[in-house]
């Protein structure tokens, strides 16, 4: 399984405006989030189209608009972004369940189905296990021991 630049970037502009957030900020532009993450602003506002209406994210339009979190980022996982920005995180059809998605006709008995079955619950267990705020403390505490 392969993440797309849509959700590797999806995950970035979620966290940079978690990140950036401030009391007497209450959004962040995109295109703010857009230079610091060296992403095309066209290209970021065609993924946080679907954040927004997964209510991951939420918009102040005009003059000092732009994005915040809908949720505190310690509710938001990296699962349920990528699940909306890239599908099933499935690696194969047939690792969802028992259906015969793989087009054989005895998928039920095929001897590598097992094995998608434990590589999807587990990068779903993963994906599902850390939070935004998460990846920002992993990311401050990276910055201070480089720093320190």
């Amino acid at each position: 399984m392969k993440i797309s630049t849509r959700g590797r970037y999806g995950l970035k502009v979620v966290v940079d405006i978690a990140q950036h957030i401030r009391p007497e900020l209450r959004c962040i532009s995109l295109k703010s989030s857009a230079e610091r993450l060296g992403i095309s602003e066209n290209y970021l506002e065609q993924i946080v189209a679907p954040l927004k209406k997964a209510d991951v994210l939420r918009s102040v339009r005009g003059a000092g608009g732009g994005y915040y979190l809908a949720r505190p980022a310690d509710a938001l996982t990296v699962g349920e972004i990528l699940r909306i920005l890239e599908g099933n995180l499935a690696p194969t059809d047939c690792a969802t369940g028992n259906d015969d998605s793989c087009g054989e006709s005895d998928c039920g008995s095929c001897p590598s189905k097992s094995v998608w079955r434990a590589i999807f619950e587990n990068v779903n267990q993963v994906v599902d296990s850390v939070t935004v705020a998460d990846l920002i403390k992993d990311f401050d505490e990276k910055i201070f021991e480089r720093e320190g």
